[in-house]
């Protein structure tokens, strides 16, 4: 299939890409390549896929230009993984989240409409359930209130791909993707900077007492739940929780780093932030049943798996 990948640069985004390519799929990746974090990381993402895929250096707030791209390709699937991400960068950008999050949306889903893409699956967030206070979460829990703007573009995106579901006919599934980690992953992410200051004895920044809850997914687990959703022949309009159905504190994140690294943390305590969700905890069981999703990666070696990739990387 000839496949359109937003964000195919990205930590997500790339591993994804690498799994199409590996099926024989044709992909263009848009990526704006943003400064969010060092450019370079994500072109290194995809340099062993360069000459097997066709990369597009392209902000997606550009309408025209996002059309463009997609009258050009014609894509017969299209997966938008592109975002502004980070609940607290988006409490000091608003404008910036929901120019990128919603407007770039917008025109992703504009563009996969007028060349008759017939399938679309939208990246969106565990950060959606905010207020929410019934345990796991599933997938028909009314959402009354989100917590952060980077949330709420994530909520509105799920909402505009069920307007073009609706209105056109697209088949569109939304993936709620709960705190992913594993080799490649972003370095402003707890467990990179965590692993990153415990290896070199500088402290961590543990925000609140430490009884906040995550539900922590390893990127492998995510990539297969990703490409069930690639075929899933069910509801017109899908959302689907992809997490590890299990729930482990800040506290207890530490304690399995350190005991993972070999080291202990230094801790620097720090008051509670504005926007943190004090708990995520998914309920796969729709997954599981229509989308064949079978996570089989506990905290603990995937933590091992990532610290191997952190140690590599650092001596190559």
């Amino acid at each position: 299939m000839k496949i359109i990948v937003t964000g195919g640069a990205g930590f997500i985004g790339s591993h994804v890409t690498r799994a199409l390519v590996e099926r024989g799929h044709a992909v263009t990746v848009l990526d704006n390549f943003n400064d969010f974090y060092d450019p370079a990381i994500k072109r290194a993402n995809l340099a062993d896929l360069k000459n097997h895929i066709e990369i597009v250096e392209c902000d997606l707030r550009n309408e025209e230009a996002t059309l463009q791209i997609f009258a050009r390709v014609s894509p017969e699937m299209t997966l938008h993984f592109a975002a502004r991400a980070g609940v607290r960068p988006s409490i000091l950008n608003p404008k910036l989240y929901l120019e990128t999050n919603i407007n770039g949306t917008l025109h992703v889903l504009e563009g996969a409409r007028q060349v008759g893409c017939e399938r679309f699956i939208f990246a969106s967030s565990s950060s959606i359930y905010g207020a929410t206070k019934t345990l796991p979460f599933h997938e028909d829990i009314p959402l009354l209130q989100t917590l952060s703007p980077y949330a709420a573009t994530k909520l509105a995106g799920e909402h505009l791909c069920g307007n073009y579901s609706y209105l056109y006919g697209m088949r569109v599934v939304a993936l709620r993707f709960f705190t992913v980690y594993g080799a490649g992953q972003r370095p402003d992410l707890a467990i990179h900077r965590f692993t990153n200051a415990i290896e070199q004895g500088c402290p961590i920044q543990q925000f609140g007492d430490g009884s906040t809850r995550r539900d922590y997914t390893y990127i492998e687990d995510i990539v297969q739940g990703v490409l069930g959703a690639t075929t899933y022949q069910g509801s017109l309009f899908d959302i689907f929780n992809l997490g590890e159905y299990a729930t482990t504190s800040l506290a207890e994140l530490i304690a399995l780093l350190e005991k993972t690294i070999g080291r202990q943390a230094i801790i620097e305590r720090l008051a509670e932030q504005k926007g943190d969700m004090p708990v995520t905890y998914a309920d796969i069981t729709k997954a599981k049943k229509l989308l064949g999703y079978n996570p089989q990666t506990p905290l603990e070696s995937g933590l091992a798996k990532f610290v191997e990739w952190y140690r590599d990387k650092r001596v190559s």
